[in-house]
């Protein structure tokens, strides 16, 4: 009861877009009903939320839809907010917000979903994607950047880690310690099925350039199986380009919860092409006992189990996916075993670890 009278803010990114970090803050919002939330932009036309955010003047510019525009003055946006008068600030952050300024008086726990990707481990592939002849001024911008977010990472009391990969990283580019508590998984929600499925593959994610499904389309253009893709994103009308005149491969774009649930349920196998910070749908995907194949690095080390709960493919190339699903066939995975890991990202589990450290580190710094 120690928080009953405390005065929490919960702080995240960017609200423009549904994903596993967006999910956590709702979490975050049940764990802590009365915190105030804000965001340095909010797109309710992308992500619609059931409580009152709080925005950066980013939001009141023209073009916000198409935020990168405005990406070299997040600094200023995140360092010109007061966020006096409260007792606890939980920032919820994969790039910018953990660098506020707070007051000296309060707390403040990063939940880190991740360092700032572009800034840090995949700044040469962002790079790659930009006009060549503006490269060298991002060069310097990701440059600043990244002293920036090493400085700024001074300014957050205890960091918490949603894997030990990410753990491992924020050790490297901040050298500061952290606690792991892996993200949620609603598993009363993505309920198993133990009967017959449908003979299809499943990827369920937003399509950008990091996420690697264009290495799953590639494998299946070369294999009779089919592949089916829940997500949106702006890699889309390059990979639906890709998989064209490829009947097998079928995007189903946006899904809602309950449509997303069945496709889970009756896949033979979840593909993960991707490095992850932590990995919650492949979680939820062995929540509804469905296995998966996992490139083997990242958080779905720490997720998947070799041959229990799935099977890994160690090169990032097609042909080496194709030949972890002819593996994966000739193995006999028992959808319990999927579910019974997955129970222990459980939602419930995640708000236990969550308010016990928020409480611990509140009554430590109390007595300061």
């Amino acid at each position: 009861m120690i928080l009953k009278n405390t005065k929490i803010l919960l702080v995240h990114d960017y609200l423009n877009q549904l994903g596993g970090a967006e999910r956590t803050l709702k979490v975050f919002k049940n764990i802590f009903p009365n915190a105030d939330t804000f965001a340095l932009l909010y797109n309710k036309n992308k992500i619609k939320l059931q409580f009152k955010i709080k925005t950066s003047f980013i939001q009141k510019l023209p073009l916000k839809k198409n935020y990168k525009l405005y990406m070299p003055i997040f600094p200023i946006a995140v360092k010109s907010i007061n966020f006096n008068n409260y007792d606890v600030i939980i920032s919820s952050s994969h790039a910018w917000v953990k660098n506020i300024n707070k007051p000296k008086e309060t707390l403040h726990i990063c939940y880190c979903h991740t360092p700032m990707r572009y800034a840090w481990d995949l700044r040469e592939q962002y790079l790659k994607r930009e006009n060549v002849f503006l490269r060298p001024f991002i060069s310097l911008f990701l440059a600043y950047l990244r002293y920036w977010d090493k400085k700024g990472s001074k300014n957050v009391d205890f960091f918490i880690a949603n894997s030990k990969n990410v753990a491992n990283r924020i050790k490297k580019y901040y050298n500061r310690k952290s606690t792991v508590i892996y993200p949620p998984v609603d598993t009363k929600l993505f309920k198993l099925n133990t009967k017959k499925r449908e003979y299809y593959y499943l990827i369920v994610s937003r399509l950008i350039e990091y996420k690697k499904v264009d290495l799953a389309i590639d494998a299946f253009k070369k294999i009779n199986k089919r592949l089916v893709i829940i997500g949106i994103g702006r890699d889309e009308k390059r990979l639906k380009k890709l998989s064209k005149n490829n009947k097998n491969i079928i995007f189903k774009g946006f899904a809602k919860s309950t449509e997303l649930v069945k496709y889970y349920q009756n896949a033979k196998a979840f593909i993960h092409p991707q490095i992850e910070d932590a990995g919650i749908t492949s979680l939820e995907s062995q929540s509804c006992g469905t296995p998966v194949i996992a490139y083997a690095k990242g958080g779905a080390l720490e997720t998947v189990i070799e041959g229990k709960t799935g099977h890994f493919f160690h090169k990032q190339t097609p042909e080496a996916l194709i030949k972890a699903i002819k593996e994966f066939e000739k193995m006999k995975l028992n959808p319990k075993d999927c579910r019974k890991n997955a129970l222990k990202y459980d939602k419930e589990i995640f708000k236990k670890k969550i308010k016990k450290f928020v409480e611990e580190k509140y009554r430590e710094w109390k007595k300061k």
